[in-house]
């Protein structure tokens, strides 16, 4: 089995908990953020549910220079647009996942703004990255919505929530 045969496998199953995590989120706290130096629901569910759009921008380009392609996220005000970014966003890097190859995965790719250098990656590292920041930010959320006292789903087996507890 290849790394290209596991990595649509390992997204399907990431993006499952994510949309219902994301489904949870009501419309009215997208403005909602938990202290001032954190990012507003907005703000985090719309990079979580761009995420999957990572693997295809890492297969399909040597960089993201953040100086010559400024971050412009669209702007989602309900979860319905929310639910149908990720669907986009999870057909996109499945579509690239599927065409690639496994040489696809060897080339260096690197994030900049500019002269500094973020981080140099190998295409399939960028890919890994985007899955862990997935996993990572939707655990960002799961804090937020429980410090909103809305139930969360689990991730890898029942949440407090659902156990009843």
């Amino acid at each position: 089995m290849s790394v290209l045969d596991l990595l649509p496998k390992e997204l399907a199953q990431e993006v499952e908990t994510t949309r219902k995590m994301l489904s949870r989120i009501p419309d009215d706290k997208y403005d909602w953020q938990p202290h001032p130096k954190s990012m507003t629901i907005r703000q985090l569910a719309t990079h979580i549910a761009e995420l999957p759009t990572w693997i295809t921008m890492g297969l399909t380009t040597d960089e993201l220079d953040f100086a010559t392609s400024p971050y412009n996220p669209r702007k989602i005000n309900t979860t319905a647009e929310l639910l149908q970014l990720l669907e986009e966003s999870i057909a996109s890097g499945t579509e690239s996942l599927n065409k690639a190859s496994e040489e696809d995965l060897l080339p260096n790719w690197t994030l900049r703004n500019g002269d500094q250098v973020y981080a140099v990656y190998t295409k399939y590292e960028v890919i890994r990255h985007a899955l862990s920041q997935l996993i990572h930010h939707r655990a960002q959320l799961g804090v937020y919505l429980r410090l909103l006292n809305i139930p969360i789903p689990g991730s890898y087996g029942p949440s407090a929530d659902e156990m009843g507890s």
